[in-house]
This record gives structure tokens, sequence and C-alpha cells, in this order.
């Protein structure tokens, strides 16, 4: 898709029928000539502080933990479907859903008026008390699932879903000893933060520990395997992922065989035999990485993986909190498309559209391990919650975004292999169905990461031509486009159109330097 740079702008406003942003944070400005597709939806006209005010509120009574994306935050102010609307009204096409949690996209019509109806009847009562909508929801999720996978726990985030699955694990195995990923983001607890294995989450106190009440010390039982990365790890060839697109990294393997994968399993098996006792607790990944980038495993390697960690007494658990919902686009879960049935599966983010609820589902047996002492969640399962989450089922499967998906996120993953072939800076395409990452770097050859200053101006460009993505990665080198599960194709071409123009613009900052 050709792409075009058009004359800089000086400051005289904005067009919203087509995309001439005024650039804010340099002395040139960023224009392309893609045509925003069309929205019929008005905003509500901002009444609220001005900007100058919301940016000191934020500075003296927000935790400065809670980080804003770009040079100059966004204040947005309302959402429709795959559309955001900023306080002055400036219309942004949404890649990035809230960090991968509106599914259906920013204020469906059909959540909103199941919600609305429910605050007018009742809000909570805890599960001290039965409601129409916890037992009707539990039914609608978990008939979503294979057998045995028919036990639900309904809890109030992703970070809370994967602690409980751990403690669940542990209770069941009456083993200690977990495996995770390197690179693997399960959530922000004290717990859950054991399993997460990024830097930059991690603080410097103990975290994913246990405590022997007869020796009162702390063991750190999470133990961390080798990521089977096939674009950047030391093994990788062109036919090992379930994806339209595959690696520039050459093998010759023969169908039915993968190098990479066998090489990766023994890291794993060398894990198992050195850095374990004989029975472990359990196993979790996600069936795609989310936060480090959307990285990809070799087709076979968690069928493997499930079925060593099981010779092991241990169980396997498949964290879709960003997989989940239809996202991949061929099936419903992501651990489908590993052909594996987990023991415990995690939920969240896309399970209710943007309201605050999670869920682990499980087994009978795993579940009643759980029972054998009391174990209550305040909030989870709330009568709102399930409604919510009834009505984003609901709406996956009346309006087709499970197959949206798959054939809106093939489309780009082509398209945007294309801009790989064009620009020696475009590492890596990945992805499957609108679960999409583009790795960054200095060149294809040596794969270096491309430095997080110039992966940022080719962002804050994207910004400011309407488009809003993630971050992710070890470097924060690799683009995240996981947007509402509604967009379109012509959604698509504005979006690549204006990466193209990003791209193209970047080239031009470096041969100018």
């Amino acid at each position: 898709m050709a792409g075009a740079i058009g004359r800089l702008l000086s400051g005289r406003g904005r067009r919203l029928g087509s995309v001439a942003f005024k650039q804010q944070k340099w002395k040139t400005c960023v224009s392309t000539q893609a045509k925003m597709p069309p929205c019929d939806f008005v905003p509500e006209k901002y009444k609220s502080y001005s900007y100058e005010r919301m940016q000191k509120i934020r500075e003296q009574n927000i935790s400065p933990s809670l980080r804003m994306y770009y040079k100059k935050p966004l204040l947005l102010h309302q959402g429709h479907m795959q559309w955001l609307f900023d306080y002055k009204g400036q219309r942004y096409l949404d890649l990035f859903a809230g960090i991968v949690t509106v599914s259906v996209g920013h204020c469906h019509p059909k959540v909103t008026i199941a919600t609305q109806k429910q605050l007018a009847r009742l809000w909570h009562t805890t599960n001290i008390y039965m409601h129409p909508s916890i037992q009707e929801y539990a039914e609608k999720l978990t008939s979503l699932f294979p057998d045995p996978l028919k036990v639900v726990y309904l809890t109030n985030s992703g970070s809370e879903a994967n602690d409980l699955a751990m403690f669940m694990a542990r209770l069941y195995t009456r083993n200690f000893d977990f495996i995770c990923f390197r690179g693997a983001y399960h959530g922000g607890s004290p717990y859950a933060l054991g399993l997460t294995s990024i830097g930059l989450y991690k603080h410097g106190v103990a975290n994913g520990f246990g405590c022997s009440t007869v020796r009162l010390l702390f063991f750190f039982k999470i133990n961390r395997t080798m990521l089977p990365d096939v674009f950047r790890g030391p093994w990788g060839g062109n036919h090992c992922r379930d994806s339209p697109v595959q690696t520039i990294r050459k093998c010759s393997c023969s169908e039915g065989v993968c190098h990479a994968n066998d090489q990766y399993i023994e890291q794993f098996k060398d894990t198992l035999n050195t850095s374990v006792p004989k029975t472990i607790a359990g196993f979790i990944a996600e069936p795609i990485q989310g936060v480090n980038g959307v990285v990809q495993y070799p087709r076979s390697f968690l069928k493997q993986a499930y079925q060593l960690v099981r010779e092991r007494g241990g169980v396997c658990i498949s964290d879709e909190v960003q997989t989940g919902f239809g996202r991949t686009g061929s099936h419903f879960w992501g651990f489908q498309t590993h052909d594996v049935v987990p023991d415990i599966v995690t939920l969240a983010k896309g399970i209710g559209n943007g309201f605050p609820m999670a869920a682990v589902v499980t087994t009978k047996e795993i579940a009643s391990s759980l029972a054998q002492n009391l174990h209550i969640n305040t909030f989870g399962g709330s009568p709102l919650a399930c409604v919510v989450g009834a009505a984003v089922l609901d709406a996956i499967e009346e309006d087709g975004l499970q197959k949206n998906s798959e054939d809106v996120g093939t489309y780009m993953l082509l398209e945007l292999a294309k801009l790989r072939r064009k620009f020696e800076i475009v590492g890596d395409v990945r992805g499957k169905g609108l679960m999409i990452g583009i790795e960054m770097v200095t060149d294809k050859d040596s794969r270096r990461p491309l430095p997080a200053e110039e992966v940022s101006q080719i962002w804050e460009d994207c910004k400011d031509m309407g488009i809003l993505i993630g971050r992710g990665g070890l470097y924060s080198q690799t683009f995240r486009i996981k947007p509402p599960m509604c967009i379109t194709k012509k959604d698509v071409d504005f979006a690549v159109e204006v990466f193209h123009t990003a791209l193209q613009r970047h080239m031009e900052r470096t041969a100018a330097k």
C-alpha cells in the first residue's frame, strides 16, 4: 500500500473529515493523505476541567506509578465502538483497546443497555445469596469450554485470577514449584508478580513466595524457562508459528518437522531436570505472549510441554487474559490453537469490555480443593458484572466478532508484511487474528532492537495522524496492535497507510542526520 509524506503543516488547525493533524511535539509536522474512515457518531461537548488543570491534578493527586503514554498525554472524553474522542472532539482509531480490554467496542449498545437495566435492578449482594445473573452467566460461559472445564470462580482482575489459579494449583497438587516463561506477564499482585518475568515490572521486594511454618523461611519457587521465541530466540525458521506471516529466518525443516521446537523442548526438559523437584505444582503460559510483544511459540511446543508438566504431577494453566474471547480468530480460546486442554484457564480484560471482571475456569476436582476452607470474593460475580459478561458474549456471537477477528486480522497481517519487505527497520510482523505485533530493529540481519527513542518517534507520529497503538517487548521495541474486534478492513487500510507514512518519516529523519 503506497505511502505519502504530505506537505508540512503550519499551525492552522485540523480537518476532521480527512487526516491532517497538527503535530504538537516537534518543530515540523506530520501529515498523511490517508482518509480516516467516516463515523456518524457525534461526541458530546466536553465540559470538565481544562487540560492544564487535569495535568496538575494528575501530578499532585494520582500515584506517579500510573504512567501515561505520549509526550503530551491524551485527555480522552468519549468512546464509540473502535473510535475514541479527546476533549477537543478529535477522533482517533483505537488499535490498543484500553490494553486489549475493549473487546466488542467502546460503549457497545447491547452491553450498555444491559448494564443500564441491571443498574436499576440490583448492583451487589455478594455470593452469600443467589441472584439470577451469576447462575445464568456461569452456564453461558462454561458452555464455551471443553470438558472437564466446567466450574468457574469469578473475580475482578487478571492479576487476581492468576493469583487464584496459582493458589488453586498448589492446593490441588500439594506441590509448590511453578514454571513460567521468561518474558511472561501474568499480573502485578505480589503473588502473580512472581510469575511475571519482565524487568520493568519487577520491584526490589519478595514476590511469588510461599512460607514454611516449620522453618519460618520464605522460599522462591517460581522457575523461569527459556522463551521459545522463533524470531528473537536462538532457534527459529520460516514455518514455525501459527500465523499468516512467518519470520524472515530460514530453515531446512521438512513438513511436519520443526528443529526449533525440538531445541526449545530440550531447554524445557533441562529446566525440569535441573531446577525443580520431581513433582511440581504447575506451568503457566499465555497462548501468545501479550505484554512481551505478541510472541508466538512453535506450533507443537505447548502440547509437548503440557505432557511433560503432567508427568511431574503439575497442572497446566492457560492465561487467556489477552487471547480469549475470539481475538485470535480461528478459535474462541487461544489454547485451542495449540490443540491442548488446560487444567485451569484464567480470563479478564475482554471478558467485560472494560468493566472490571475476571474469571478462573477449571475442573470440579481442582475447584473442590479451594472448598476445604473458606474463600470468598466480595465483588467477584456481582449481579452487575455477570450481566455485563453475558452481554459481551452475546455481542461477540451476534456481531460475528470472532470471524471478523480472523478476516480483518489476517488482512492486516498481510498488509503489514508488505511494509516489512519495504523497510529494513521492520524486523518482524506476527500474530493471529486481531492480536498483532510489529517488532522494530536496526536491521534484519542483526535483529537488534531499534532504540527506544526512535520507536517513540514513530509511535508519536502515528498518534498525531489519528492512530493509537501499544508498545511491548523487553526493550519496548514492538508495536502492539490489539483493537476492538469490530474494526473493519477500511480501518485497516487507514492504519497501514498511517504506519507507512510514519516509517517513511522516520527514514527521512535518519537520512537528514
